[in-house]
């Protein structure tokens, strides 16, 4: 009787809903709700002080973001010289991975034999966990007993003396390769997903008509595969820019300068100078400036998309 008076009510336009209140409520208790409070400890003055009781710390208002954009001060310098870093960082990662992804998907087109043992090789690294893999990398890159340097210096006699790849200026080069290695499957994944769909009459009258491998790819392989190229960018994009394991894992707690990313910076305005007030602030503002980069590119596609 009770399941007769209830079955009326359930419309069946309402089972969709239903079915999305569990992800909706995790995605509220995972992100939501921190990025809530987030927001309220970057407008008040949390310090060491009041770890035990965030709350209690006094209200600072707008104060954690004028310093940290205030460009004459030391704190809005140091994080000014971070965004940069990152950015220059983002553009060569994403840039090299997808090069490397694209080049690979194109070559793993067409069947030979071994193709199938080559592609699991080609995603080794991206299956590979994060810390193991990075780990591995620093013994690669130490100076005196590391492999890079055996490479480059006791066997092809490239450099003189063997460099420091952990430290000072060359940082950089060594965080760009372990994130380009680590990243470039994704891409080449992604896209060897879009090239099936690419009907192969296309390539066949293109060769008929006398067209040479660089026309075919650059006449029909780049355009059919804009479309996944367009997320796959973004979602590069946001991973690189966002990446925090890889320069912690590479090179603990104090990054050099010349790899300082933002999201290690902030870490250490957060949890090595106590300053949590600062910290938050900058996540905010990192928060606000992704959120900006993907209304833009999303924008940007969808005009592009309509146009045509």
């Amino acid at each position: 009787m009770i399941r007769k008076r209830l079955r009326p009510r359930l419309r069946p336009s309402t089972l969709p809903y239903l079915l999305l209140l569990p992800a909706l409520a995790l995605e509220l208790l995972i992100h939501l709700v921190p990025m809530l409070v987030g927001i309220v400890m970057s407008l008040k003055r949390l310090t060491q002080f009041f770890v035990r009781d965030w709350s209690a710390a006094p209200w600072a208002g707008l104060a954690n973001y004028r310093m940290a954009v205030d460009f004459h001060a030391p704190v809005g310098r140091a994080l000014l010289h971070s965004f940069w870093v990152t950015c220059t960082f983002t553009v060569l990662a994403v840039g090299l991975a997808w090069l490397l992804g694209t080049t690979a998907a194109i070559m793993m087109q067409d069947s030979f034999r071994g193709r199938g043992a080559l592609r699991a090789l080609f995603l080794l690294p991206y299956a590979l966990p994060v810390y193991a893999a990075v780990i591995t990398w620093s013994f690669m890159f130490q100076r005196d007993t590391g492999l890079i340097n055996h490479v480059l210096h006791d066997q092809l006699h490239l450099v003189d003396e063997k460099p420091f790849w952990l430290l000072g200026d060359n940082s950089f080069a060594a965080l760009v390769t372990v994130s380009v290695w680590r990243s470039w499957p994704f891409a080449f994944l992604t896209l060897t997903a879009g090239l099936q769909n690419i009907p192969r009459e296309l390539y066949e009258a293109a060769a008929l008509d006398g067209a040479g491998v660089w026309q075919q790819i650059r006449r029909i392989t780049l355009p059919s595969l804009r479309p996944v190229n367009t997320v796959l960018v973004l979602v590069l994009f946001l991973w690189t820019f966002n990446d925090f394991n890889t320069p912690y894992v590479l090179f603990g707690r104090s990054a050099p300068e010349a790899a300082d990313l933002i999201s290690v910076h902030i870490y250490q305005s957060s949890f090595v100078t106590w300053n949590f007030g600062a910290g938050s602030a900058m996540s905010v503002l990192l928060l606000l400036f992704l959120l900006l980069v993907t209304a833009v590119h999303l924008f940007a596609t969808s005009r592009r998309r309509d146009a045509q």
